[in-house]
């Protein structure tokens, strides 16, 4: 498998693009990060998940300090490839808060769906 960063993608003004990560098995939304051009050639080299932290401004694996990794399966982009999803099998939780899912907190809608 190539580990080339397709030159369509389209990163922001920054040279960033959002990154999905959804758990491949059960398909639910795990976080949103961003990732630039070295973030994507490392998670397509290694099989694991990188991404660009905006706050530290620095390249970073997830779980490298965590243990909680994302063992990335499958990247896919989308129609107007200015947005990624990595499908991953999560070890351990992936929130800084220790929970499973970024998207614990309900801001709408009812929990009887």
């Amino acid at each position: 498998m190539s580990t080339d960063v397709d030159e369509s993608i389209k990163f922001d003004d920054k040279g960033l693009i959002p990154v999905i990560a959804q758990d491949a098995e059960s398909k639910e939304v795990l976080m949103l990060a961003y990732a630039n051009k070295e973030a994507l050639r490392k998670t397509f080299e290694t099989g694991h998940a990188h991404y660009w932290s905006r706050s530290r401004k620095k390249l970073w694996m997830k779980g490298e300090t965590s243990g909680n990794i994302q063992k990335v399966v499958k990247v896919y982009i989308d129609c107007d490839r200015d947005a990624i999803i990595y499908l991953v099998n999560q070890k351990g939780n992936a929130c800084h808060t220790g929970k499973r899912s970024c998207f614990h907190n309900m801001l709408w809608g009812d929990d009887d769906g």
